[in-house]
């Protein structure tokens, strides 16, 4: 799925802002987008399109990344902001299929790179091909805007460009940093109901008091557009994720056991860690016509 033109050079020939925006190797020897807006810093991988750094100035990051990520084609990137896409999971009916989608595994395309006054926003995309249709047979474009600024602010627009609807799940599967995720809580997802998915998928009704978390926690919320607001005492700060085109909150943190379980998770990083995750999934799956384009964004930022 590599694009020919997706090299060092030609990509910094076409796209790089001088002391803003320049491509080089990452880690594993991945291409990597280096951003240094006013406001913060970030990285972005063509691999996935995965934004693995947003380092507000003076803040601690705001992502968080596993030690134990695996760099490399084919493998997904643990933490930062991968993207799920078309399904979430496994795929139904086909056990052997990437877990979470292809979107996190294949190289994606930069479309540009520009400065838009403090701000910086570069665009990737994503089309259907031969390899994807092997997975799925949709097919889709996918275009990515990543803005830096004060805050990150992702879009993620799919549009159905086949003959018939087509139904897909996405997320923007968000790993933030926290000090202590046994001290931390979060707030807006309170009066909900969610899927738990460490109890047997039970449907499960969220009181109004903030989320805690005292062991492995993977639910699904539904049918909430609310704004996440993650309080962190022992960081000092508040991380806000809002967000439009999405119905679901995904909040996850594997907790001892499954850290452990993990190949690509060190043992003792759960407790600095927690997702928020903006998706369409389960009951939300997004269903798209011919011709169509849906359109998801997170934003995430801080206060302190």
């Amino acid at each position: 799925m590599n694009d020919p033109i997706n090299d060092i050079a030609s990509l910094n020939h076409r796209f790089s802002i001088p002391d803003v925006a320049f491509f080089d190797d990452g880690q594993g020897g991945l291409i990597r987008l280096t951003i240094k807006s006013a406001a913060a810093d970030a990285e972005i991988y063509l691999h996935g399109a995965h934004v693995t750094r947003f380092d507000p100035r003076g803040q601690p990051p705001v992502l968080f990344m596993s030690a134990k990520s695996q760099f490399a084609p084919g493998k997904p990137i643990r933490g930062g902001v991968p993207i799920c896409f078309p399904w979430f999971g496994p795929k139904a009916g086909d056990a052997k299929a990437p877990a979470h989608g292809f979107a996190r595994l294949v190289e994606w395309n930069v479309e540009s790179v520009k400065q838009n006054g403090t701000d910086v926003s570069a665009v990737l995309s994503l089309v259907s091909n031969e390899e994807t249709k092997s997975l799925w047979s949709a097919e889709f474009s996918a275009t990515y805007t990543v803005t830096v600024g004060s805050e990150l602010h992702l879009s993620l627009a799919i549009k159905n460009t086949g003959s018939t609807a087509m139904k897909f799940e996405e997320a923007l599967h968000t790993y933030l940093t926290v000090g202590d995720v046994e001290t931390i809580w979060i707030e807006g997802l309170g009066d909900t109901t969610y899927i738990d998915k460490v109890n047997n998928a039970a449907r499960t009704a969220q009181s109004t008091a903030p989320i805690r978390f005292i062991d492995e926690t993977d639910r699904v919320y539904l049918a909430t557009r609310a704004t996440c607001i993650v309080h962190d005492p022992s960081l000092g700060r508040q991380i806000r994720v809002a967000k439009t085109g999405s119905d679901a909150t995904v909040i996850w943190n594997p907790w001892i056991n499954k850290a452990k379980a993990m190949a690509d998770f060190g043992d003792d990083e759960w407790p600095g860690m927690v997702c928020v995750e903006t998706c369409n999934v389960a009951d939300h799956a997004v269903t798209l016509e011919a011709g169509a384009t849906h359109t998801m964004t997170a934003g995430i930022s801080t206060t302190r």
